[in-house]
């Protein structure tokens, strides 16, 4: 007969050793995650705290931190972030949600919209199919920025004053490290909005600009002395910038306006002591008169009436004899915009 008690007995540690293995790894993702979760709430704090001192007001309730294993989500409600200023922004909720194992990249969502406060003007409601943020890179100096509003809807609070454009397609902006070569700048910052298919307030100048159509507005640009854009100066983001020499280089876009359309172009573009954008905007623009027609007839209180209606006429004579684009010059000065000798609206304020 066969010993059986000598016979060599085989380990079942090959059995065990996956399932080991992979608890182990799961305990170890999940302490990590851990300390994710809690320098994620740390770092909220953090910049809530030095965002006070430098004097704005930040306010959030009910800050919680969730989503493992894989993300980190945080989640908070009555958000509400002033600036010195008096610009600000209210949102019922934020959502920030990022890859646990890509802690540089976030996506912000406002499920419920929000609120924007204009210093002075009042209070516009923002509400959307989609309002949303991303922020990435957030290790370097400048990260990249992504603001997409999806099928907008923009509604002025009682007593504030009207917003030009009551609804549209989609708003966008992005900035990011302004690169040359292959080599990012050290202050300066490439940006660019998009508007599409906007339509304005009712007897507007958006709306009568887009003779009662649809306004899409694209334009690009690079920032210098980006260091300098601190919206903790109580006269806005914009006024250090202005102050240290900030400009608008390079500046480019199209727009489309009815049946309007142009391409535009300016290399500098700067602000005045007032805040007001001084410089000069090139377009080559095709059917301009209709356009400016419709600015010059609108009800809005900005607009320079019978300034946009010699304009209106001029541009409108022009091109009715040429069927090529005719080129105009827009230039800011003396806080005016002006289309030859015709001032037809205030320049644009930036602070």
């Amino acid at each position: 007969m066969t010993d059986r008690s000598s016979a060599p007995r085989h380990s079942r540690w090959g059995l065990y050793a996956p399932f080991v293995i992979v608890l182990g790894l799961l305990a170890a993702w999940t302490v990590w995650w851990f300390i994710l979760a809690h320098q994620v709430e740390g770092r909220l704090e953090q910049q809530a705290e030095r965002l006070r001192r430098q004097g704005w007001d930040v306010r959030y309730a009910d800050a919680s931190v969730t989503g493992w294993p894989f993300r980190a989500r945080v989640a908070a409600r009555h958000v509400s972030l002033a600036a010195p200023s008096g610009h600000a922004v209210a949102l019922p909720e934020l959502v920030a949600e990022a890859n646990a194992y890509q802690p540089t990249k976030w996506v912000l969502v406002a499920p419920d919209g929000l609120t924007l406060d204009r210093a002075g003007k009042g209070k516009v409601a923002v509400r959307g199919d989609a309002v949303r943020m991303s922020v990435s890179g957030l290790d370097h100096r400048w990260p990249d920025l992504a603001l997409e509003l999806v099928n907008p809807v923009f509604t002025a609070h009682p007593d504030s004053e009207p917003f030009p454009v009551a609804r549209a397609a989609r708003f966008e902006f992005y900035a990011r490290p302004h690169v040359v070569g292959d080599q990012a700048t050290t202050d300066d910052l490439d940006v660019m909005a998009r508007l599409l298919d906007a339509r304005g307030r009712p007897d507007g100048a958006v709306e009568g600009f887009a003779q009662q159509g649809q306004l899409t507005v694209e334009i690009e640009a690079v920032i210098g002395r980006a260091s300098t854009l601190s919206g903790g100066d109580p006269a806005g983001v914009f006024a250090a910038w202005t102050r240290s020499g900030g400009t608008f280089r390079n500046v480019r876009g199209e727009l489309k306006a009815g049946d309007s359309e142009a391409t535009l172009s300016s290399d500098l573009l700067r602000a005045d002591a007032d805040g007001r954008l001084v410089g000069s905007v090139d377009f080559q623009a095709r059917r301009p008169g209709p356009a400016i027609a419709g600015l010059a007839g609108s009800q809005a209180g900005p607009v320079d009436q019978a300034g946009a209606a010699g304009a209106a006429a001029t541009t409108g004579a022009a091109s009715a004899g040429s069927p090529d684009d005719l080129p105009l010059t827009l230039v800011f000065r003396d806080g005016r915009a002006w289309l030859g000798p015709f001032p037809i609206a205030p320049a644009p304020k930036l602070f």
